[in-house]
């Protein structure tokens, strides 16, 4: 059996007839359980959200903003259902962010992406993300049992004494950050201690750099990757095609222009928002503040539902120029106003006075002395600082997902 299910081979038509029938369910259930929700869609008929692009109009939640959320309205900020028994245990992310868990089995759908790992039943699962605070390790801990694994909760640190748990237990499955495997790994060798039975690897938390992947492959560990956040369980998961990150049956993720709700061409590297079909967290159209593109067509493994390119940076990008805060919803602002510009990027750098300067550079078609003019007079009024605006060809911009691009160098 090569898929967890034939929900990952169904066909596109499948999937978005499917989407049909649960979006509208979904929408109306978050508005029922989630007291913000229920503010934030009050005015959406649910039953006309039936697909992609009717989600796409819906007001998008911001990851970066649930720590003042939850402090006005603690723990969950209103997300969260308030239904007797929904929830089971909390968790605190750095932030701090306090996140929800809820009482089913794999409640954060880790079991998925684990069987394309390679996980099996009767493997045992050697598991060093922590078990305290965050939810990490009780990700996978569910994931794997969910499966038939065994679980060893080893969590982090203390090398050798986990080396020592590995040779006296002998896991043939390892889940935690590429750099504490490979931490194990070097440290076994210097104290030529047993780590042979490790033989695959699902890792996190972190990028997996090819060098670090090839050394554990040389080592005999075949490693994949998991893109999973605290919020939302798991996102996307690499399969052994390798070719990109393929979405989890359980979530619809959207690449959205950064600061903005705006869905993105295919390719083009956006913001991660998903939208979860999760009774207890009902996260609708949630900004993770990650940034990927969407690859074309499906994975060569069979897997029909979307790719992502896999994690390519941060979208927050909210920089501080001579006092005053300049954030992405800004620059999103200016393109609101004129549409015949189709892409944005503000630059920020120093002058030879190494002075503070900012450059709005704009893609368009139009170009003209009145499109400059006006461009520049909305860019003053939107960001409260002078800014100077460079009009340019489309497809001049980098394909990058920033919208604004800090290169001072403050040394």
């Amino acid at each position: 059996m090569n898929h967890f299910d034939q929900l990952e081979i169904r066909s596109v038509e499948e999937r978005e007839r499917w989407l049909a029938e649960v979006l509208p369910r979904q929408i109306a259930h978050a508005r029922k359980v989630a007291p913000y929700f229920a503010k934030l869609l009050a005015e959406v008929d649910a039953a006309q959200v039936t697909g992609r692009a009717a989600l796409a109009k819906l007001p998008v939640t911001r990851k970066s903003d649930l720590t003042e959320m939850q402090r006005a309205d603690p723990p969950f900020g209103g997300l969260a259902s308030t239904e007797p028994g929904a929830i089971g245990r909390i968790f605190a992310s750095p932030g701090p962010i306090y996140d929800p868990e809820g009482t089913s089995p794999d409640w954060w759908r880790f079991a998925r992406g684990m069987f394309a790992a390679g996980f099996r039943k009767g493997d045992l699962v050697y598991n060093t993300f922590a078990y305290t605070f965050t939810p990490a390790g009780f990700m996978v801990d569910g994931g794997a049992r969910a499966l038939g694994c065994a679980v060893f909760p080893a969590g982090g640190g203390n090398t050798e004494q986990q080396l020592a748990a590995i040779a006296a237990v002998r896991p043939n499955a390892y889940v935690g950050t590429p750099s504490f495997l490979r931490i194990l790994l070097e440290k076994a060798e210097e104290l030529n201690s047993d780590v042979s039975s490790l033989k695959k690897a699902m890792v996190g938390a972190e990028a997996l750099l090819p060098a670090v992947r090839q050394m554990f492959e040389d080592r005999g560990i075949s490693t994949l990757q998991l893109y999973a956040t605290a919020d939302l369980g798991m996102i996307a998961y690499e399969s052994p095609a390798r070719e990109g990150w393929i979405v989890d049956e359980g979530v619809v993720v959207e690449i959205v222009r950064p600061g903005t709700g705006e869905v993105v061409a295919e390719g083009e590297v956006g913001e991660i928002v998903v939208t979860a079909f999760n009774p207890d967290y009902p996260l609708v159209r949630f900004a993770t503040g990650d940034l990927s593109a969407v690859l074309p067509g499906p994975s060569p493994c069979g897997r029909t539902n979307m790719r992502i390119k896999g994690w390519m940076g941060r979208a927050d990008q909210t920089a501080k120029v001579r006092g005053m805060f300049v954030r992405p919803t800004q620059v999103a602002e200016v393109l609101r106003r004129h549409p015949e510009v189709t892409k944005a990027r503000l630059v920020i750098d120093h002058d030879e006075k190494k002075n503070d300067r900012m450059v709005l550079r704009c893609e368009t078609m139009a170009g003209g002395e009145a499109l400059f003019q006006a461009v520049a007079a909305s860019a003053r009024d939107i960001v409260k600082l002078r800014t100077e605006v460079e009009l340019a060809a489309p497809g001049s911009l980098p394909n990058d997902g920033k919208v604004i691009d800090d290169t001072r160098k403050f040394d």
